[in-house]
């Protein structure tokens, strides 16, 4: 569970990430600061793996509270000033969400921040395959609507123009996503770069036979550029 903690001086940004938040069951409130001052002693006081912080807050600025902070936790910015972004990530924050942001940016914003995130006991530890226990789906739109896809229900995902194809075992969503976002967001445990077009879930492999992976009635190509990938489930 990534346990986090919102530092903003406007209780309706307070309220909008909660309700963001809870869509993502492994994201846990610890608390709410509306100053810098607040956040000081709450962080003196508990663990905590993720902050959401604005930078424009009486008395003390969002980076300067940050400068005071000596092990910091994972820090998403949220603020209406673009023009603080290259200070922003000077102090090696995980992402600038320029508000009003809609829940599509604070997905990514998450997904990108929390990959490198597990906990183990009172530290984080930054790996990949770790993480993977605590992210099981993420959040697509398509449609119109944005879908909870869990990687277990995923078979396969197509390129297909200015799209993406992403198929499920019970339906397909065309999303605007590009199949490069798909590589970096999925566990690579589970899933495998088979071709300049398509990622496909090992565990939904029937079999594998010359250039072409049969997954239920659909025959995948393995490019020229990937088949190592494909080999070394062979061995």
């Amino acid at each position: 569970m990534i346990h986090y903690l919102i530092v903003d001086d406007e209780p309706i940004a307070h309220r909008i990430i909660e309700k963001y938040c809870a869509h993502l069951p492994y994201l846990e409130k610890k608390g709410n600061c509306y100053n810098a001052f607040e956040a000081m002693q709450f962080l003196n006081e508990n663990e905590i793996n993720l902050l959401f912080l604005d930078i424009n807050m009486p008395k003390l600025s969002g980076f300067d509270f940050l400068k005071t902070i000596s092990n910091p936790p994972k820090i998403i910015v949220t603020t209406a000033y673009q023009e603080f972004a290259l200070e922003g990530y000077e102090l090696n924050i995980s992402d600038y969400l320029l508000k009003p942001f809609n829940f599509e940016r604070f997905v990514k914003a998450i997904n990108k921040t929390i990959l490198p995130i597990k906990e183990k006991g009172n530290s984080l530890v930054l790996t990949k395959s770790e993480t993977e226990l605590v992210a099981s789906s993420f959040f697509l739109k398509g449609d119109k609507k944005h879908s909870q896809v869990h990687f277990k229900d995923l078979l396969f995902i197509e390129a297909y123009g200015h799209y993406t194809k992403v198929y499920l075992k019970n339906e397909i969503i065309i999303s605007h996503e590009k199949i490069s976002s798909f590589e970096k967001l999925l566990p690579e445990s589970q899933f495998i770069r088979t071709h300049k077009s398509f990622i496909v879930a090992k565990n939904e492999i029937n079999h594998i036979e010359g250039n072409r992976i049969s997954i239920q009635n659909h025959k995948i190509p393995i490019g020229q550029t990937y088949k190592g990938n494909v080999n070394k489930l062979l061995l």
